[in-house]
Parts: structure tokens; C-alpha cells; sequence
């Protein structure tokens, strides 16, 4: 099964359907990464707060795929955001990795109560890796509206994308209409709300109608909305299930009635990123 690439605002392509890794244990990573490729993954999403880059890299190693045909993603530890530290975090990854470059790389949160809230001398570090290729393409994750505005309005330099909590019960729908609007793609994390999409009863009678489960009905709604998903399972047949959403199609009455089962705020799962602080020991 072919999974289609979007492109980006800086010319370069990515495969709409990935594999994440947060949180699989870094002494099971190769093996689930090894998993996943083989399935038919070809992008990977990963950061430096997951600890598990190496396992990545092993599995890339050890794929026999070609470099081209792989589409790998990291992502900037919240410790580091001062440009040395950045600079320094990046070489770690590539070296965790075993790579000479990554096809994109975050600024994981934007961290607006920490470092005097300076997040946009952390985006010109990534714009530099941008020009000098070793990112071939940059992005932020978490941004709020405010958050995008300023560093494109400051740097002049646009995100590729940006990876935020997106799934039926919390469209973020702000800032999916604020990348939009600055031709940022949307990368979709948690996309079946954690697995709190199986049993609702709208996305369950649709997947009757369709002969699909709820995981898949669920990630066919994103495809369709224009977003990128990559969900994450350590079960092969997940991951299988997860791959197979690009031999059906929903109606448009289909993706409207998902849509509606937005909460707002209240549906949110993950942290709010105009507060969220956390940096790890």
C-alpha cells in the first residue's frame, strides 16, 4: 500500500502516515522500529525527550532501506533551548542517529514562562541547520497561534510544520487554521486520543458502515482533513491496522460528524502549551 506525500512549504515531500515512538522503552525500540519497517513505515517519528534515538538508528541500520526512501524526525529536548545547547543537542542526535541528517527537526515546546521566554533565538538555531542541510526541513511542535506568529514574524523563516494534539474529541482547530493560514502543515500527535476513540458510538457506526475499526476510521478522518498522523503500537497487527486506511474513503457527512464530537478545551489530553514548563533532569 502506497502512503501519500504532502508537500511542505519549503519544497520538500513527506509521507502523510508515520510511526511514533513516545514512549516505547529505548531496549525495545530497534525491534519495534524493525517491526514497523517492515509493516512498510518509511517515517519515523522520534525525539531527543523519548530517549530511544539510538534504537531508531539501529533499526534504520539494520533495515537495509535506503536513506532516501527513509523520512526521519527529532526533536529538541525543552533543556536546551539556548542556541549553544541546541547547536549541541542537535550534533547528539545525528550521533544517536547514525545519521549525516535528519529530514526534519522541532523545537519540541515552545516554553513561553521559560528563558525569559525566548523561543525565537532557539528557532534561528534550527533555521541555520536548515541552510546548512544537516535538517533538510524545520519545524516546531506545540506552537500556539501566538507562538507561530512570532517567530515568523521576527526570523521571517517559516516551519514546515507543526506537531500538535489533534484527534476527534480536541480538534485544536486554532491552530490548525493558523498554520494554514502561514502554509504550515499539521502533524496530528495522540491522534486517537489514546485509544479513547474505540467504543465511541459515532466513530464505531461509521467503521460498521465501512467494515473498518474505530482506530482506522479515525485516522482515515485526519488523512482527509490534509493533517499527517503517526500512531504508535507495539503490536504488529496494530501497526498493520494503523498502515491499511488508504483503500477506503469517508463522505464528507462522515468527516463532518467526527469533527462535531469536538469538547473544546475540556477534550484536551496532553498539556497546555502557553503553560507548560517541564524540563527533564
Amino acid at each position: 500500500m502506497t502512503v501519500p506525500a504532502l508537500t511542505m512549504n519549503d519544497g520538500h515531500s513527506i509521507p502523510q502516515l508515520g510511526f511514533g515512538v513516545f514512549q516505547v522503552p529505548p531496549e525495545e525500540t530497534e525491534a519495534t522500529v524493525t517491526s514497523a519497517l517492515e509493516v512498510g513505515y518509511r517515517h519515523i517519528d522520534t525525539a531527543q525527550m523519548y530517549q530511544n534515538e539510538a534504537g531508531v538508528g539501529a533499526a534504520l541500520a539494520s533495515s537495509g532501506l535506503a536513506r532516501d526512501d527513509l523520512f526521519v524526525t527529532t526533536k529538541l529536548n525543552n533543556g536546551f533551548h539556548r542556541p549553544d545547547d541546541a547547536r549541541r543537542a542537535f550534533d547528539t542526535s545525528l550521533e544517536a542517529l547514525g545519521l549525516d541528517h535528519v529530514d526534519l527537526f522541532l523545537i519540541h515546546w515552545p516554553l513561553p514562562t521559560r528563558y525569559v521566554g525566548d523561543y525565537v533565538s532557539t528557532w534561528q538555531v534550527l533555521a541555520e541547520l536548515a541552510q546548512d542541510g544537516r535538517a533538510r526541513s524545520i519545524g516546531v511542535s506545540n506552537f500556539e497561534p501566538d507562538h507561530l506568529d512570532r517567530i515568523i514574524d521576527e526570523t521571517g523563516v517559516l516551519p514546515a510544520v507543526n506537531q500538535i494534539e489533534v484527534h476527534p474529541f480536541f480538534g485544536n482547530e486554532a491552530a490548525r487554521a493558523s498554520g494554514a493560514g502561514h502554509r504550515v502543515l499539521t502533524e496530528a500527535w495522540s491522534p486517537i486520543a489514546q485509544g479513547k476513540v474505540l467504543g465511541n458510538d459515532v466513530i464505531r457506526e461509521i467503521g460498521e458502515k465501512h467494515g473498518r475499526t474505530e482506530s482506522q476510521v479515525t485516522l482515515r478522518w485526519h488523512v482527509e482533513r490534509g493533517d499527517i498522523v503517526f500512531p504508535k503500537s507495539m503490536k504488529v497487527e496494530r501497526m498493520r491496522e494503523n498502515f491499511e486506511i488508504f483503500d477506503f474513503s469517508l463522505t464528507p457527512d462522515e468527516v463532518e460528524a467526527i469533527t462535531a464530537l469536538d469538547q473544546g478545551s475540556a477534550g484536551r489530553i496532553g498539556p497546555d502549551p502557553s503553560t507548560f514548563d517541564f524540563i527533564p533532569d
